[in-house]
């Protein structure tokens, strides 16, 4: 490519950059900072003592700012490092051909069209063709996951179509050449490359929102006016019972930043995010956040057969022609009867086995179609004769034949269906001179025999659909295929010994009224888009949460009516990856169940996440409220809801989105973040352990300690709640719930045992008594998240 070539190439298509989230300055981390409520609580009652003349308890406040700016500070630089690393694996520079000559560019100068030499232990700079370069191997973990070097084959002549080209042919940006020297023709830069894509999804802010996060933001946006009531009402009553104004004050704002539940929005979206990286992994690239939250809870899966369950690559394995034809005429009129550069497998398949006629010119053609079930073309001769090929479902040409019987035809044709084979019948017919071109015949075709093709089912998917099932996982093949055919790849990918396979034209309005019907059925066969609609349609309709594939503008309807529409990546079309929640960048049903048991996961970790901040949040206000409405001194100061706070965030954040994942695909129980039941043990947990502190408080008095040596039992034990829940439901698996856990215990015997923290924090000393209470918070609230937790375990659905 020459310099003005490249030039012209760069305002078309931009420069080679991938979409990242603008660099943080100081004022984005103070805007983010200032959203804080705790901030503004902090300022404000600090500003309050400053007036009242309590100089030293301002400070302390105003150093207590500082931490919580810290830790903002580190989760938005965490946030800021994910973005920073996903570009760092992209190239810098790039040796580029220009003008005659191999130039090193920065790589955001490569333009589509360029032609890029890449070496042992460089980037791919670009998306593109692999045209030159023998031994090539490139590490892709970076966009799948996969550790094992991946081999790669220059794709061949440039007369090939681009169409052609497999995934062993491609090399994409942000992988890395490993071995052999590669010459790469560049085809997609920027925001257009693989990686890219995957990047704007993760760091776009343009999506809409989930339902749980839209029950979230209901719940927030109620949360402070019932806290402002209650503030209120904590004042009025803490002075009418004799304390003093700034003290009724201080509990009342103390009290209203305790019961804001700003945890909850932060942590879905903090999950939501990690969700999208981790199911890139997975390669399902993630369009929209709502598949996040759904793919988790999908308890039916529609599948296409052809390229998902099967490799999608037909292999022409039995000929058989009828009598006056031979095994090469077969192929030839199957040939003439297919569009080479169509992309459909079958089509390929038939250009390779076979060729047009000689001396055959295409001068019509009738396209196959899920309605027409057969593709025709009229061809004029060099002879002066006209003929059309057809070929197709074989009862579709067998109808349009002329023949007293078919019968011996129809059972070979059963029994090629019955080992999973695709039967295509061809047929052919002269046509007079005085017939129209633009008119198809419609009969008096010559029977010339049938072809069958085998297309085998991808490895692992048996194993797949295995999971599924155990896992309560409905899982319906759709395909237009005969119900033989269907049967017998249903059979091979582990649907059942015997499958169930229906057709499509069965389906009556009592089975699609019935979702529980449907899911008895493993396959339904000759079915069309149109009928895929249907079945979406009717098993959301009967309550389950649908996941369905499709590659064609005609899957469009179905995608968007699914929970989750799930396109193909590699054979999908445009319009059906704009439509689709999700991607597949391999076109496996193996990476659907992947991806769902990611989903799960991220699903149960957030649940735990819930469970955490509710079981330390109730106590939390609870007593907050309780203690000094039942007569006594206020049990959290100002001071003490910054500490609590920075145990709280971190935990909540950090601990359970990196709970390993399990390599099983965990059951489903239900569609909702909890069931009635298990809000109610929440609840009732949470009271009973704001009435364990409560006990605590006032039984450290009555052993003769005062306030502060109170307060350090009340506020040590609410820390050792929070240990314990974090060590019950999972902190200790992972270095992140190990590190917080450590921190919060050393946390209370730093400032209890620390004489001169202690008496800037209100606290008393550590002794036998503070020790027992913590002990027995501590044990109670393992003891209530284990309940909590063992109500939760997922079990598999009931067999319909």
């Amino acid at each position: 490519m020459t310099t003005e070539a490249a030039a012209h190439s760069r305002m078309r298509f931009g420069y080679n950059d991938i979409v990242v989230a603008p660099p943080a300055t100081w004022r984005d981390i103070a805007a983010d900072t200032l959203r804080d409520p705790m901030i503004w609580f902090l300022v404000g009652v600090g500003l309050l003592y400053a007036f009242l003349g309590d100089v030293a308890e301002a400070v302390v406040l105003g150093l207590a700012i500082l931490p919580l700016i810290g830790m903002d500070v580190y989760l938005h630089g965490r946030t800021q490092a994910s973005t920073r690393g996903l570009a760092s694996r992209l190239a810098a520079e790039a040796s580029v051909w220009r003008d005659g000559a191999i130039a090193v560019l920065p790589a955001r100068e490569v333009v589509p069209g360029d032609l890029v030499a890449i070496g042992p232990g460089e980037q791919v700079p670009a998306d593109g063709l692999l045209v030159a370069g023998g031994g090539v191997q490139v590490d892709e973990s970076s966009l799948t996951g996969e550790s094992y070097p991946a081999a790669k084959r220059a794709f061949g002549p440039p007369e090939r179509r681009v169409r052609e080209a497999d995934t062993v042919h491609w090399l994409a940006a942000g992988t890395r050449v490993l071995t052999g020297n590669a010459t790469v023709r560049v085809l997609l830069t920027g925001e257009d490359t693989l990686y890219g894509e995957i990047v704007r999804s993760a760091v776009a802010r343009t999506h809409t929102r989930t339902p749980l996060q839209a029950g979230v933001s209901r719940v927030g946006a109620g949360a402070p006016v019932a806290a402002v009531v209650f503030c209120v009402a904590l004042g009025v009553i803490l002075r009418v019972q004799g304390h003093s104004v700034v003290e009724s004050l201080v509990g009342a704002l103390t009290l209203a930043v305790a019961a804001l539940p700003e945890e909850f929005p932060v942590v879905l979206t903090f999950f939501m995010g990690v969700g999208v990286y981790r199911l890139a992994h997975r390669q399902a690239l993630v369009r929209r956040a709502v598949a996040v939250e759904n793919i988790g809870r999908v308890t039916a899966i529609c599948s296409d057969k052809t390229g998902t369950l099967t490799e999608g690559k037909l292999s022409l394995t039995h000929r058989l022609p009828a009598p006056g034809t031979d095994e090469s005429d077969l192929v030839d009129f199957a040939a003439a009867a297919s569009h080479p550069d169509s992309g459909d497998p079958l089509d390929e398949a038939l250009s390779a086995a076979g060729g047009l006629r000689h001396g055959a010119a295409p001068i019509a053609s009738y396209p196959f179609t899920e309605a027409r079930r057969r593709e025709t073309i009229v061809y004029d001769h060099d002879d002066g004769a006209r003929f059309a090929a057809m070929k197709g479902a074989p009862e579709t040409v067998l109808g349009l034949c002329s023949s007293t019987s078919f019968d011996a035809w129809r059972e070979r044709i059963e029994s090629y269906a019955q080992t999973g084979h695709k039967v295509i019948a061809v047929a052919s017919r002269v046509l007079s001179a005085d017939e129209p071109a633009d008119v198809e015949p419609m009969d008096g075709y010559t029977f010339r025999g049938l072809l069958a093709f085998e297309d085998p089912v991808r490895e692992g998917v048996r194993e797949a659909v295995v999971a599924c099932k155990e896992a309560g996982i409905d899982v319906l093949m759709i395909t237009g295929d005969h119900p033989a055919t269907a049967r017998a790849v249903a059979r091979e990918a582990g649907f059942s010994a015997s499958p169930r396979v229906i057709t499509a034209d069965a389906l009556d309005a009592a089975e699609l009224a019935n979702g529980g019907a449907l899911a008895r059925i493993d396959a339904v066969a000759r079915a069309t888009p149109a009928d895929k609609l249907r079945i979406v349609e009717a098993l959301r309709s009967s309550g389950e949460i649908v996941a369905v594939t499709g590659d064609g503008v005609n899957d469009v309807p179905a995608l968007k009516a699914a929970d989750v529409g799930i396109a193909m990546g590699e054979r999908g079309t445009q319009s059906a990856r704009e439509a689709a929640a999700v991607v597949l960048l391999d076109d496996n049903f193996r990476t659907i169940v992947r991806a769902i048991g990611e989903g799960r996961q991220l699903f149960r970790s957030l649940q735990l996440a819930f469970v955490y901040l509710l079981l330390i949040h109730v106590p939390f206000v609870v007593s907050a409220a309780a203690i000094p409405l039942a007569g006594y001194s206020l049990v959290y100061l100002p001071v003490h809801i910054v500490w609590l706070e920075l145990v709280i965030h971190p935990t909540s954040m950090l601990v359970f989105q990196n709970i390993p994942v399990s390599g099983r695909l965990a059951p489903v129980r239900g569609t909702r973040i909890f069931m009635t039941g298990t809000w109610v043990r929440l609840l009732v947990t949470g009271l009973a352990l704001a009435a364990l502190i409560g006990l605590v408080f006032e039984a450290v008095l009555r052993l003769g300690g005062d306030v502060e040596r109170a307060r350090t039992a009340a506020v040590g034990g609410l820390i050792a709640i929070s240990a314990a829940v974090t060590i019950v439901l999972g902190g200790m698996r992972s270095r992140a719930g190990r590190v917080v856990i450590a921190g919060q215990l050393l946390s209370v015997a730093i400032a209890a045992g620390v004489p001169s923290i202690a008496a800037l924090l209100h606290l008393g000393p550590l002794g036998r008594a503070e020790l027992v209470a913590i002990a027995a918070s501590a044990g109670a609230a393992a003891l209530a998240a284990f309940v909590v937790k063992a109500s939760m375990r997922e079990r598999p659905r009931p067999e319909r």
